[in-house]
């Protein structure tokens, strides 16, 4: 395992670290399942698991919790808020109100008396800069959490946020996590030289893109994974921008194989050898898939790969762009570019 120094926190973070999005019912994990993954991950040498209070209703934490029970010091542990927690308008967002009572709810489902990195899930519009990282720095001086970062922000939000920091006097974001992989690159044309521009650490998520580059989707095969039950759109091969994934997973494939790679080492060694990126968030549902993807804890893709992936995703281009998740608000709601 490799390691690499968090934005310019000086914290050493494994180039894979655990997600446990998939830990409870969204992915069908069970607690003693998910206690061999995090043992036998924390046994390779990851030293990062990042969760959010969010993720199966706050099951994923619970289950985190009960996991890392005697390892808490091996650990870097992530959480994040801001996405809603029930039907309550006030239970989401980066007020003070919210974020205070989310972290000390998040702390109790985990376990511990605080998190590492505690990240704002996606930008709320409806509050300010100042207001989140104000409430951020409380927390951070009241010793309940170490760190702070942000999650899916646009690239001038980031820029916004570290402006506003500077200009209040408060703590910043030191990290980002953006969506990140060889069939999503628009991050490289905009957040990632931002981040780097601010030294920011960088926890990229959905590496494989959400399965697409597992190996488990190929032409000719019926589409069958655990996302596709539930994210029908991204797996529809009748929508264009699916038919463009899948060809280009056609071509990577066979590159894969002339390297003598699988597709998981591939596409993870494609997205930590930007040296923008910190370490590649893996989401294993299965102690067969964490295996497969710990393989390529020490992958190092040579240049002339790099460049043949460029020729099949062009460096900045996102073959989904509807699947970015940071769409400024106005795109979406027409009533908010009306006058």
């Amino acid at each position: 395992m490799q390691y690499r120094t968090l934005g310019r926190t000086g914290v050493q973070v494994s180039t894979l670290a655990l997600g446990a999005m998939n830990f409870g019912k969204i992915g069908n994990t069970t607690q003693d399942e998910a206690s061999a993954i995090v043992g036998a991950a924390l046994d390779a040498g990851v030293n990062l698991i990042d969760t959010a209070d969010v993720y199966s209703g706050g099951q994923s934490e619970e289950m985190v919790g009960k996991a890392i029970a005697g390892r808490r010091d091996d650990i870097v542990l992530a959480t994040k808020a801001s996405l809603p927690m029930g039907a309550d308008r006030n239970r989401s967002g980066g007020s003070r109100r919210w974020l205070v009572t989310a972290l000390d709810d998040s702390l109790r489902r985990l376990d511990v008396d605080y998190v590492d990195l505690y990240q704002i899930h996606r930008w709320d519009p409806a509050t300010s800069d100042d207001e989140t990282l104000s409430a951020l720095t409380d927390l951070q001086r009241a010793g309940k959490i170490r760190y702070f970062g942000s999650s899916t922000f646009p690239a001038y939000r980031v820029v916004q946020a570290q402006w506003a920091a500077r200009e209040h006097g408060l703590s910043r974001y030191i990290s980002e996590q953006p969506n990140y992989s060889i069939l999503q690159r628009g991050v490289e044309g905009h957040v990632l030289p931002v981040t780097e521009e601010y030294g920011m650490g960088v926890l990229v998520w959905s590496p494989l893109a959400s399965g697409w580059l597992s190996g488990a989707i190929r032409a000719g095969q019926e589409v069958a994974t655990n996302r596709s039950g539930f994210m029908k759109q991204r797996f529809d091969t009748s929508i264009p921008a699916n038919r463009a994934k899948l060809d280009a997973v056609e071509q990577l494939a066979k590159v894969a194989d002339q390297a003598g790679l699988t597709m998981i080492q591939l596409a993870l060694g494609f997205v930590t050898a930007h040296p923008a990126v910190t370490t590649a968030l893996i989401g294993p549902r299965t102690m067969d898939h964490l295996h497969s993807q710990l393989a390529a804890a020490d992958t190092v893709l040579p240049a002339d790969l790099l460049e043949a992936i460029d020729t099949i995703v062009a460096p900045g281009v996102d073959l989904a762009a509807y699947e970015k998740n940071d769409t400024p608000p106005a795109l979406l709601d027409r009533t908010l570019r009306r006058r």
